[in-house]
């Protein structure tokens, strides 16, 4: 797949970029991008939920009751799980939700995901991509340029860069990686894919 490379002022530069047939042009695993995507989120889960059960509540432990005489079964303590303000029966417990996935499953998944936004017309090359200090508006109009504003936009660099990051930062829906943390869930969760040009030769590099 052969695109052509912007400027940040959204011009052809006149160079042309071929992608990497092995990553962008396959047939997209939507069964792979399921479970790394299901993987990323389940990570992400705190996991801390906690209810106490019987033994952890703070009531006396003394019968509620006389042994006979009482017409029924002897009442137990206020711990009991019936009781308002007893223990909870299987209540949530701290956990770790995370699961293992296969390394070859998740290169699978970033290559189905970036196939997916390649095929629909999803993906833009810039150049370079430089702000000589952090400043919102700039990011603004290079976005207006490019014509993604509005959009849940993901920002691809080959390494970290402080300005590109905090003038990006206050925009709504606008995410900067760089290709070490490029993940399924970021790449589906969003509609548009800017990569820098030396980005591309470094994802093709982890990926191909």
């Amino acid at each position: 797949m052969e695109l052509s490379i912007l400027n940040m002022a959204g011009k052809e530069t006149g160079k042309k970029i071929v992608l990497n047939d092995a990553i962008f042009g396959i047939e997209p695993n939507d069964h792979a991008i399921y479970l790394d995507v299901k993987q990323y989120l389940a990570n992400n889960r705190q996991g801390t939920a906690k209810a106490k059960q019987r033994s952890e509540n703070a009531h006396s432990t003394r019968k509620l009751g006389r042994q006979k005489g009482g017409g029924g079964a002897r009442p137990g303590d206020l711990k009991s799980p019936v009781r308002v303000g007893g223990g909870t029966i299987f209540g949530p417990v701290p956990r770790d939700y995370g699961f293992k996935l296969n390394k070859k499953v998740k290169q699978l998944a970033r290559r189905s995901a970036l196939a997916t936004r390649a095929q629909a017309g999803q993906i833009i090359v810039l150049d370079a991509l430089q702000f000589e200090a952090p400043k919102t508006k700039a990011m603004v109009e290079v976005m207006n340029n490019l014509q993604v504003a509005g959009k849940k936009v993901l920002f691809v660099l080959a390494e970290n860069n402080y300005n590109v990051l905090k003038s990006a930062s206050n925009i709504e829906r606008t995410n900067v990686v760089t290709v070490n943390e490029l993940n399924t869930y970021a790449i589906m969760n969003s509609s548009a894919v800017v990569f820098v040009e030396n980005a591309v030769a470094a994802l093709e590099a982890t990926l191909a």
